[in-house]
């Protein structure tokens, strides 16, 4: 099966790694869910900065607001941000949602990495487990997990997703 990737989460971390991946593997998606932030996008402006105009129009990266869209995917790349509470502990609801929605449409043999955030046992133990519970499917059997540390530094031209290396563990 060839991948077809889809990449949650179009922040400053998510749209570099979904136009990066659509250069090499076409019909490459890029979800988020703020419609205003897919149609700004679809127009050549990303607020972020991260993007040119020109880049954005010349990329074959399909860009979706709907979860659906996702459903002919088999690899996902979660790259939601984990904000911090004011006593210091991670909002892990943004990971949460992002897990329930690929669940929905993650087929068997799925692969889901997550580039966000997050202290160790979060992508195995909650991530993995919310997948699991609501897709049905097995964890480390009808699908793999795999994480990727965030890279991005926002606004470093120099220092660019395709230019730095990057770790995925799985």
């Amino acid at each position: 099966m060839s991948p077809c990737i889809a990449v949650v989460g179009l922040g400053y971390v998510g749209l570099p790694v979904a136009l990066g991946f659509a250069k090499h593997f076409p019909g490459t998606m890029g979800f988020d869910i703020s419609t205003s932030r897919v149609e700004a996008l679809c127009a050549g402006d990303d607020v972020t900065g991260e993007a040119s105009s020109e880049c954005l129009r010349a990329s074959n990266l399909t860009l979706t607001s709907n979860p659906e869209d996702m459903n002919r995917c088999n690899v996902f790349i979660i790259c939601v941000p984990t904000p911090i509470y004011p006593n210091r502990l991670p909002d892990l609801r943004p990971l949460d949602s992002a897990s329930r929605m690929v669940a929905k449409v993650m087929p068997k043999g799925a692969i889901v990495v997550y580039e966000s955030t997050v202290y160790p046992g979060v992508t195995e133990e909650y991530c993995g487990a919310i997948l699991a519970n609501v897709s049905g499917l097995r964890q480390g059997v009808d699908f793999k997990l795999g994480y990727s540390p965030e890279r991005i530094n926002p606004g470093d031209k120099e220092h660019t997703f395709e230019k730095i290396v990057k770790v995925v563990a799985g």
